[in-house]
């Protein structure tokens, strides 16, 4: 993160303590020190903000189909189309999301995504995680990616799903027509045409080393996909700590994707004279004005990074503040479930600083993409590596507060998800 944007961040997240986030709200998100996190947090995943409610309509004027996650291409943009690629992506995983959760009658929308999307969508983490890394990597957008953080972990340890409801989504299909798809359709989504060779080549005009370098590099781009594929669950976690490590092997299959494109990435990037690598660049600029054509709020929400920031007179952060209140932790509930001796309440508060803490590390304004796709590779996978070291820590205290639970306490603090969803 640029100064700049640092001070944006530091000023905004200081207003917003200020002026939203009254004393209570450190009592009903355990944060000690002080509700910066939270501000942090609702800072930095305003951007999107704006797209939800129509991703909320596309949902609901809508019906899923399990085909659609394959037949549908959610990045339209980058192929001409005046289309958001984000609202058909929000209103697909919503879709699937739901088809497994009360029959999707009942959404509360406590573990959504800004934008409407869903992290978890069934018993499946990142779905469209080939997707994201593609266009962040070669087109400069980490606006998907960016969402990834402290309310997909939450949603990990305090899932909305009932067991037989998470189980649907694994279980064979025995019924035609099925609302509910399967944890491979979900997981299918993420191939969506791989590295846009075509586009590439007809931008660069390659000689025919460089076309033999792009084949290459395309190659290892599908088997990224593969890569990604093989950390698709089989089974539905059972439990807060399956989910949490399915989080762990599906970002570490992310790492490893990237770094396998990267010595091919290198190789083909480097063989372009200069000219060519700035018509290879220009893909991105492209992408991003197409995008902007249909998302013009978002420069309105990104404003929200701006060090004369005034929250007061922003309605959109008072309805973000709004959801994270939905995301406190359920410390009453789990209270007086479990009914913990001294030493399980301390564990317990170390879970809960630990995860909260994700808030700031994860969380923050953006700043402008890197210039080339292999700086754009590096920021992208030590975004990843923040990640898989933020999900270790929290697994790690998961297991320390778990270790003299009961069975009995166990299932009861699994059921404290499905019950808030309720």
């Amino acid at each position: 993160m640029s100064g700049r944007m640092g001070l944006a961040l530091a000023g905004a997240t200081l207003v917003i303590a200020a002026v939203l986030l009254p004393n209570k709200a450190e009592a009903q998100f355990g944060l000690r020190g002080g509700p910066l996190g939270v501000a942090r947090f609702a800072v930095g995943h305003m951007l999107g903000l704006s797209r939800l409610r129509h991703s909320r309509m596309a949902v609901r004027g809508s019906r899923y189909r399990s085909a659609a996650l394959r037949a549908q291409d959610p990045r339209g943009a980058e192929r001409g189309r005046l289309t958001n690629p984000y609202v058909l992506r929000a209103a697909l995983t919503a879709q699937a999301a739901l088809s497994g959760w009360h029959g999707g009658r009942r959404p509360q929308g406590w573990w959504r995504h800004p934008d409407g999307s869903y992290g978890w969508t069934g018993p499946v983490f990142w779905p469209f995680a080939h997707d994201d890394l593609t266009t962040a990597i070669m087109f400069g957008d980490t606006t998907s990616l960016s969402f990834y953080g402290y309310g997909d972990i939450y949603a990990a340890i305090f899932s909305p799903y009932a067991v037989t409801e998470l189980a649907a989504y694994t279980a064979p299909q025995s019924r035609r027509g099925r609302r509910v798809p399967t944890a491979e359709t979900l997981c299918e989504a993420s191939d969506t045409g791989g590295l846009p060779v075509d586009r590439i080549a007809g931008a660069v005009q390659p000689n025919e080393l460089q076309r033999t370098a792009l084949d290459e590099l395309a190659s290892a781009w599908n088997a990224a996909r593969d890569t990604i594929g093989t950390a698709c669950p089989a089974q539905a976690p059972a439990n807060a700590s399956e989910r949490l490590g399915l989080m762990r092997e599906r970002i570490g299959a992310m790492i490893k994707a990237i770094d396998a494109i990267e010595a091919p990435l290198s190789k083909f990037v480097d063989l372009l004279n200069d000219d060519q690598k700035a018509r290879l660049n220009a893909l991105a600029n492209e992408r991003r004005a197409a995008l902007a054509a249909v998302q013009r709020k978002d420069a309105q929400a990104a404003a929200a990074c701006q060090p004369d920031y005034d929250p007061r007179y922003d309605e959109r952060a008072q309805r973000q503040y709004e959801q994270l209140v939905q995301q406190q932790w359920p410390a009453a509930d789990i209270a007086s479930t479990l009914h913990l001796d001294e030493t399980g309440r301390a564990r317990l508060e170390v879970l809960q600083d630990t995860t909260l803490r994700t808030m700031q590390t994860l969380s923050a304004c953006p700043t402008e993409p890197a210039a080339t796709p292999q700086a754009r590779l590096a920021a992208v996978k030590a975004r990843l590596q923040a990640m898989l070291q933020e999900v270790g820590g929290v697994a790690d205290a998961l297991d320390d507060f778990e270790a003299d639970l009961s069975d009995e306490q166990k299932a009861g603090f699994e059921a404290i998800g499905p019950k808030r969803g309720a």
